[in-house]
Protein backbone atom coordinates (compact mmCIF):
# COMPACT_ATOMS: atom_id res chain seq x y z
CA UNK A 1 0.00 0.00 0.00
CA UNK A 2 2.78 2.58 1.21
CA UNK A 3 4.47 1.61 -2.13
CA UNK A 4 1.07 2.21 -4.65
CA UNK A 5 0.92 5.77 -2.61
CA UNK A 6 4.36 6.88 -3.54
CA UNK A 7 4.23 5.96 -6.93
CA UNK A 8 0.99 8.02 -7.19
CA UNK A 9 2.79 10.87 -5.80
CA UNK A 10 5.43 10.39 -8.37
CA UNK A 11 3.07 10.36 -11.29
CA UNK A 12 1.26 13.33 -9.65
CA UNK A 13 4.66 15.25 -9.38
CA UNK A 14 5.89 14.38 -12.72
CA UNK A 15 2.45 15.65 -14.60
CA UNK A 16 2.84 18.98 -12.28
CA UNK A 17 6.51 19.91 -13.41
CA UNK A 18 5.47 19.66 -16.75
CA UNK A 19 2.95 22.45 -16.56
CA UNK A 20 5.99 24.87 -16.80
CA UNK A 21 8.43 27.05 -14.91
CA UNK A 22 6.37 30.22 -16.07
CA UNK A 23 3.46 28.82 -13.44
CA UNK A 24 5.20 27.99 -10.83
CA UNK A 25 3.30 29.37 -7.98
CA UNK A 26 0.05 27.78 -9.50
CA UNK A 27 1.80 24.14 -9.88
CA UNK A 28 2.93 24.62 -6.12
CA UNK A 29 -0.53 24.99 -5.20
CA UNK A 30 -2.03 22.24 -6.98
CA UNK A 31 1.23 19.79 -5.99
CA UNK A 32 0.69 20.89 -2.53
CA UNK A 33 -3.50 20.48 -2.64
CA UNK A 34 -3.18 17.02 -4.98
CA UNK A 35 -0.71 16.00 -2.16
CA UNK A 36 -3.10 16.70 0.50
CA UNK A 37 -5.56 14.39 -1.00
CA UNK A 38 -3.31 11.41 -1.02
CA UNK A 39 -2.47 12.12 2.25
CA UNK A 40 -6.27 12.06 3.24
CA UNK A 41 -6.90 9.15 1.84
CA UNK A 42 -4.30 6.85 3.28
CA UNK A 43 -5.46 7.53 6.64
CA UNK A 44 -8.81 7.01 5.80
CA UNK A 45 -7.63 3.95 4.51
CA UNK A 46 -5.43 3.40 7.59
CA UNK A 47 -8.55 4.43 9.79
CA UNK A 48 -10.64 1.65 8.06
CA UNK A 49 -8.03 -1.14 8.20
CA UNK A 50 -7.80 -0.41 12.02
CA UNK A 51 -12.26 -0.73 12.77
CA UNK A 52 -12.18 -3.55 10.67
CA UNK A 53 -9.01 -5.20 12.53
CA UNK A 54 -11.32 -4.14 15.96
CA UNK A 55 -14.05 -5.26 14.78
CA UNK A 56 -12.50 -8.78 13.72
CA UNK A 57 -11.39 -8.45 17.21
CA UNK A 58 -14.61 -8.06 19.55
CA UNK A 59 -16.31 -10.48 17.18
CA UNK A 60 -13.65 -13.20 17.87
CA UNK A 61 -13.70 -12.08 21.70
CA UNK A 62 -17.23 -12.66 21.84
CA UNK A 63 -17.54 -15.95 19.73
CA UNK A 64 -14.50 -17.06 22.46
CA UNK A 65 -16.62 -15.99 25.44
CA UNK A 66 -19.73 -18.04 24.23
CA UNK A 67 -18.36 -20.94 22.64
CA UNK A 68 -17.17 -23.87 25.43
CA UNK A 69 -13.86 -24.45 24.80
CA UNK A 70 -13.69 -27.25 27.33
CA UNK A 71 -14.54 -30.45 27.88
CA UNK A 72 -15.12 -33.10 30.33
CA UNK A 73 -13.73 -35.81 27.71
CA UNK A 74 -10.74 -37.34 29.56
CA UNK A 75 -10.97 -40.11 27.69
CA UNK A 76 -9.80 -40.75 23.89
CA UNK A 77 -12.30 -41.65 21.36
CA UNK A 78 -13.11 -45.48 20.35
CA UNK A 79 -12.36 -46.69 24.34
CA UNK A 80 -14.26 -48.03 27.09
CA UNK A 81 -15.66 -44.98 28.98
CA UNK A 82 -18.49 -43.49 31.51
CA UNK A 83 -20.98 -41.27 29.44
CA UNK A 84 -22.09 -38.29 31.31
CA UNK A 85 -24.55 -36.44 30.91
CA UNK A 86 -26.23 -33.45 32.81
CA UNK A 87 -29.86 -32.21 33.78
CA UNK A 88 -28.83 -28.46 35.44
CA UNK A 89 -31.55 -26.16 36.25
CA UNK A 90 -35.17 -25.80 36.35
CA UNK A 91 -37.08 -28.69 33.92
CA UNK A 92 -39.12 -27.17 31.62
CA UNK A 93 -39.74 -26.91 27.44
CA UNK A 94 -37.88 -23.30 26.55
CA UNK A 95 -34.65 -24.03 29.07
CA UNK A 96 -31.90 -25.89 28.84
CA UNK A 97 -33.13 -28.69 30.75
CA UNK A 98 -35.62 -29.51 28.70
CA UNK A 99 -37.11 -33.19 27.41
CA UNK A 100 -35.76 -32.91 24.14
CA UNK A 101 -31.99 -32.25 25.05
CA UNK A 102 -31.81 -34.89 27.62
CA UNK A 103 -33.56 -37.25 25.95
CA UNK A 104 -30.95 -36.60 22.45
CA UNK A 105 -27.91 -36.79 24.79
CA UNK A 106 -29.37 -39.76 26.92
CA UNK A 107 -29.55 -42.14 23.24
CA UNK A 108 -26.23 -40.53 21.65
CA UNK A 109 -24.51 -42.34 25.12
CA UNK A 110 -26.23 -45.33 25.26
CA UNK A 111 -25.96 -46.02 21.32
CA UNK A 112 -22.38 -45.45 21.82
CA UNK A 113 -20.64 -49.18 21.46
CA UNK A 114 -18.18 -48.07 23.86
CA UNK A 115 -19.92 -47.30 26.47
CA UNK A 116 -19.92 -49.36 29.37
CA UNK A 117 -22.18 -47.32 31.54
CA UNK A 118 -24.01 -43.52 31.96
CA UNK A 119 -23.80 -40.77 34.75
CA UNK A 120 -27.07 -38.81 35.04
CA UNK A 121 -25.45 -36.35 37.24
CA UNK A 122 -28.62 -34.19 38.58
CA UNK A 123 -28.55 -30.47 40.09
CA UNK A 124 -32.06 -29.52 39.66
CA UNK A 125 -35.03 -28.10 42.11
CA UNK A 126 -37.51 -29.92 39.72
CA UNK A 127 -40.17 -27.80 37.18
CA UNK A 128 -42.79 -29.18 34.01
CA UNK A 129 -44.00 -32.66 35.13
CA UNK A 130 -44.51 -33.32 31.44
CA UNK A 131 -40.81 -32.90 31.04
CA UNK A 132 -39.97 -35.05 33.96
CA UNK A 133 -41.81 -37.61 32.79
CA UNK A 134 -41.22 -37.50 29.07
CA UNK A 135 -37.41 -37.98 29.97
CA UNK A 136 -38.60 -40.76 33.03
CA UNK A 137 -40.34 -42.41 30.69
CA UNK A 138 -37.37 -42.34 27.84
CA UNK A 139 -34.78 -43.39 30.38
CA UNK A 140 -37.21 -46.95 31.69
CA UNK A 141 -37.33 -46.99 27.70
CA UNK A 142 -33.53 -46.78 27.06
CA UNK A 143 -32.34 -49.52 30.13
CA UNK A 144 -34.84 -52.05 28.36
CA UNK A 145 -33.31 -51.76 24.95
CA UNK A 146 -29.72 -51.67 26.27
CA UNK A 147 -30.22 -54.25 29.29
CA UNK A 148 -26.29 -54.69 29.98
CA UNK A 149 -25.25 -50.92 29.99
CA UNK A 150 -26.61 -49.25 33.73
CA UNK A 151 -27.95 -45.44 34.17
CA UNK A 152 -26.86 -43.80 37.72
CA UNK A 153 -27.51 -40.97 38.95
CA UNK A 154 -25.24 -38.79 40.66
CA UNK A 155 -26.24 -35.65 42.82
CA UNK A 156 -24.85 -32.60 43.17
CA UNK A 157 -26.26 -29.87 45.09
CA UNK A 158 -30.05 -30.75 44.58
CA UNK A 159 -32.62 -32.95 43.26
CA UNK A 160 -36.03 -32.01 44.00
CA UNK A 161 -39.63 -32.27 43.00
CA UNK A 162 -39.27 -32.73 39.29
CA UNK A 163 -35.68 -33.43 39.53
CA UNK A 164 -36.25 -36.27 41.75
CA UNK A 165 -39.03 -37.68 39.53
CA UNK A 166 -36.69 -38.22 36.95
CA UNK A 167 -33.63 -39.78 39.36
CA UNK A 168 -36.51 -42.68 40.38
CA UNK A 169 -35.93 -43.99 36.64
CA UNK A 170 -32.57 -44.72 37.61
CA UNK A 171 -30.70 -48.21 38.79
CA UNK A 172 -28.95 -46.42 41.73
CA UNK A 173 -29.06 -42.80 42.82
CA UNK A 174 -25.22 -41.01 44.53
CA UNK A 175 -25.85 -38.29 46.43
CA UNK A 176 -23.29 -35.78 48.55
CA UNK A 177 -24.02 -36.39 52.58
CA UNK A 178 -25.18 -32.67 52.18
CA UNK A 179 -27.42 -32.84 48.82
CA UNK A 180 -30.77 -31.98 48.91
CA UNK A 181 -32.96 -34.72 48.05
CA UNK A 182 -37.04 -35.00 47.51
CA UNK A 183 -39.83 -32.65 47.51
CA UNK A 184 -42.36 -35.28 46.43
CA UNK A 185 -45.19 -33.02 45.99
CA UNK A 186 -47.11 -30.53 42.90
CA UNK A 187 -47.69 -26.95 43.10
CA UNK A 188 -49.30 -24.52 41.33
CA UNK A 189 -48.73 -20.43 42.19
CA UNK A 190 -50.80 -17.91 42.07
CA UNK A 191 -52.16 -14.44 43.33
CA UNK A 192 -55.05 -12.55 44.08
CA UNK A 193 -55.38 -8.67 43.58
CA UNK A 194 -59.28 -8.46 44.22
CA UNK A 195 -59.05 -6.00 47.61
CA UNK A 196 -55.91 -3.89 45.65
CA UNK A 197 -58.29 -3.58 42.68
CA UNK A 198 -60.92 -2.57 45.13
CA UNK A 199 -59.08 0.20 46.87
CA UNK A 200 -57.84 1.74 43.63
CA UNK A 201 -60.98 1.83 42.22
CA UNK A 202 -60.28 -0.62 39.14
CA UNK A 203 -63.14 -2.73 37.76
CA UNK A 204 -61.91 -6.30 35.88
CA UNK A 205 -64.17 -6.43 32.76
CA UNK A 206 -63.46 -10.37 31.17
CA UNK A 207 -66.04 -11.89 28.79
CA UNK A 208 -66.11 -15.38 28.17
CA UNK A 209 -67.54 -18.35 26.61
CA UNK A 210 -67.50 -21.03 28.80
CA UNK A 211 -68.99 -20.66 32.53
CA UNK A 212 -64.75 -21.98 33.69
CA UNK A 213 -62.61 -20.44 30.95
CA UNK A 214 -61.50 -17.51 33.17
CA UNK A 215 -60.32 -20.77 35.29
CA UNK A 216 -58.56 -19.07 38.92
CA UNK A 217 -58.45 -15.15 37.07
CA UNK A 218 -56.09 -13.29 39.74
CA UNK A 219 -58.43 -10.39 39.37
CA UNK A 220 -61.96 -12.50 40.13
CA UNK A 221 -62.63 -13.87 43.93
CA UNK A 222 -62.15 -17.27 43.63
CA UNK A 223 -64.27 -19.95 42.99
CA UNK A 224 -65.13 -22.50 45.37
CA UNK A 225 -65.80 -25.47 42.33
CA UNK A 226 -62.65 -24.13 40.68
CA UNK A 227 -60.37 -24.11 43.55
CA UNK A 228 -62.13 -27.79 44.20
CA UNK A 229 -61.42 -28.80 40.32
CA UNK A 230 -57.43 -27.43 40.36
CA UNK A 231 -56.64 -29.43 44.05
CA UNK A 232 -58.26 -32.70 42.33
CA UNK A 233 -56.35 -32.09 39.16
CA UNK A 234 -53.26 -31.57 41.84
CA UNK A 235 -53.56 -34.72 43.57
CA UNK A 236 -53.61 -36.83 40.75
CA UNK A 237 -50.54 -35.50 39.11
CA UNK A 238 -49.19 -36.04 42.60
CA UNK A 239 -50.34 -39.54 42.52
CA UNK A 240 -48.67 -40.22 39.32
CA UNK A 241 -45.53 -38.59 41.09
CA UNK A 242 -45.61 -41.10 43.37
CA UNK A 243 -46.19 -43.97 41.70
CA UNK A 244 -43.37 -43.32 39.59
CA UNK A 245 -41.18 -42.96 42.19
CA UNK A 246 -42.32 -46.27 43.88
CA UNK A 247 -41.68 -47.90 40.70
CA UNK A 248 -38.39 -46.67 39.93
CA UNK A 249 -37.38 -47.57 43.80
CA UNK A 250 -39.19 -50.31 44.72
CA UNK A 251 -38.41 -52.00 47.77
CA UNK A 252 -35.49 -49.81 48.07
CA UNK A 253 -38.20 -47.29 49.73
CA UNK A 254 -38.62 -47.09 53.73
CA UNK A 255 -42.04 -45.28 53.39
CA UNK A 256 -42.93 -42.78 56.38
CA UNK A 257 -45.74 -40.51 56.17
CA UNK A 258 -43.99 -37.01 55.49
CA UNK A 259 -42.15 -39.20 52.45
CA UNK A 260 -44.72 -38.04 49.72
CA UNK A 261 -45.97 -34.82 51.42
CA UNK A 262 -42.97 -32.46 49.67
CA UNK A 263 -40.40 -32.54 52.36
CA UNK A 264 -36.92 -32.51 51.73
CA UNK A 265 -34.35 -34.60 53.04
CA UNK A 266 -30.19 -33.71 53.39
CA UNK A 267 -28.56 -36.67 50.90
CA UNK A 268 -27.60 -38.61 54.25
CA UNK A 269 -31.05 -39.19 55.56
CA UNK A 270 -32.29 -39.74 51.94
CA UNK A 271 -30.05 -42.97 52.14
CA UNK A 272 -31.16 -43.91 55.18
CA UNK A 273 -34.71 -43.34 53.60
CA UNK A 274 -34.67 -45.66 50.54
CA UNK A 275 -34.54 -42.57 48.55
CA UNK A 276 -31.13 -43.12 47.67
CA UNK A 277 -28.37 -45.78 47.37
CA UNK A 278 -25.27 -44.60 48.70
CA UNK A 279 -22.45 -41.52 48.77
CA UNK A 280 -20.95 -40.69 45.77
CA UNK A 281 -19.64 -38.66 42.99
CA UNK A 282 -19.34 -38.98 39.53
CA UNK A 283 -15.59 -39.88 39.19
CA UNK A 284 -16.80 -42.45 42.07
CA UNK A 285 -19.05 -43.75 40.77
CA UNK A 286 -17.45 -44.22 36.93
CA UNK A 287 -14.21 -45.47 38.98
CA UNK A 288 -15.54 -47.77 41.71
CA UNK A 289 -19.22 -48.87 40.16
CA UNK A 290 -19.30 -48.55 36.61
CA UNK A 291 -15.45 -49.70 36.61
CA UNK A 292 -14.91 -47.10 33.04
CA UNK A 293 -12.89 -44.67 35.19
CA UNK A 294 -12.66 -42.44 31.45
CA UNK A 295 -15.61 -39.66 31.04
CA UNK A 296 -16.94 -39.06 28.51
CA UNK A 297 -19.70 -35.61 28.24
CA UNK A 298 -22.63 -36.33 26.15
CA UNK A 299 -24.81 -32.87 26.97
CA UNK A 300 -26.07 -31.27 24.60
CA UNK A 301 -24.38 -27.93 24.56
CA UNK A 302 -25.82 -24.59 23.40
CA UNK A 303 -24.65 -23.66 20.06
CA UNK A 304 -23.26 -20.53 19.29
CA UNK A 305 -26.55 -18.39 18.16
CA UNK A 306 -28.32 -19.69 21.69
CA UNK A 307 -25.22 -18.47 23.95
CA UNK A 308 -25.42 -15.12 22.07
CA UNK A 309 -28.84 -14.99 22.23
CA UNK A 310 -28.88 -15.74 26.04
CA UNK A 311 -25.75 -13.32 26.46
CA UNK A 312 -27.07 -10.55 24.72
CA UNK A 313 -30.54 -10.30 26.37
CA UNK A 314 -33.07 -11.33 23.36
CA UNK A 315 -34.79 -14.21 25.63
CA UNK A 316 -35.88 -11.54 28.06
CA UNK A 317 -39.37 -10.70 26.49
CA UNK A 318 -39.46 -14.68 26.53
CA UNK A 319 -38.66 -15.30 29.89
CA UNK A 320 -40.83 -12.35 31.70
CA UNK A 321 -44.03 -13.51 29.31
CA UNK A 322 -43.17 -17.35 30.96
CA UNK A 323 -42.77 -15.45 34.64
CA UNK A 324 -46.45 -14.24 34.16
CA UNK A 325 -47.89 -16.96 32.86
CA UNK A 326 -46.28 -19.22 35.50
CA UNK A 327 -48.03 -16.75 38.35
CA UNK A 328 -51.16 -17.10 36.41
CA UNK A 329 -51.42 -20.92 36.00
CA UNK A 330 -48.10 -22.84 36.31
CA UNK A 331 -48.52 -26.21 37.96
CA UNK A 332 -44.74 -27.62 38.47
CA UNK A 333 -42.84 -30.40 40.55
CA UNK A 334 -41.17 -27.49 42.27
Amino acid sequence: MKFFWWRRKDSLNAELDGLGQGEDWERRTLQKLALDALSEQKRARNWGILFKSLTFIYVAVVLGMTVDWTSYRDATVGARHTALVDLVGVIEARGDANGDKLITALQSAFKDSNTQGVILRINSPGGSPVQSGLIYDEIRRLRTQYPDTPLHVVVEDICASGGYYVAAAADNIYVDKASIVGSIGVVMSGWGATGLMEKLGIERRVLTAGENKAFLDPFLPQDDKQRAHALGMLREIHQQFIDMVKQGRGERLKETPEMFSGLVWSGARSVELGLADGLGSVESVARDVIKAPDIIDFTEKQNVAERLARRFGAGVGASLGQVMGNALSGVGLR
